[in-house]
């Protein structure tokens, strides 16, 4: 029989594990703004590809929106801690040991929230594979 020190303790919220509060600023950025911070900025690199490299036969070519959203992606995580949409949603991305983001942070959770499968992995504090990798969490501000 094992001792009930050995039994996985449920979280009451996400983020509690980590320290971060259970709601207001600092607590873990839910899936709502989530979806909404990443529409803004796939419409924005869609716009942007659009407008600039548009070709009569399909448009704005996906690899170029792409290509636009993982520049804007890294660029505004270096400059402000967060993407064009989390900035408007109220997130931000910051390390989870504290600190500036660095370089290689951004760069990570850049190209793998590319390959988008690891952002659809989530641990129990709702933290995509993207955000493990790089050492970040996405909090409200």
């Amino acid at each position: 029989m094992s001792s009930p020190s050995a039994q996985p303790v449920e979280n009451r919220w996400p983020g509690e594990r980590l320290g971060l509060p259970e709601h207001g600023p600092r607590s873990i950025g839910r899936l709502g703004r989530r979806v909404v911070a990443i529409l803004i900025d796939w419409g924005i690199a869609y716009l942007l590809s659009w407008a600039f490299f548009r070709s009569p036969e399909i448009g704005a070519d996906p690899f170029i929106t792409l290509g636009i959203f993982a520049a804007l992606q890294f660029v505004f995580l270096l400059v402000a801690n967060g993407s064009l949409g989390h900035l408007i949603v109220r997130l931000r991305v910051v390390p989870l040991v504290g600190g500036y983001l660095g370089l290689w942070r951004p760069l990570v959770r850049t190209l793998l929230l590319c390959l988008a499968i690891p952002a659809l992995i989530w641990d129990r504090d709702q933290r995509g594979f993207h955000d493990k990798a790089a050492g970040t969490v996405l909090v409200r501000v």
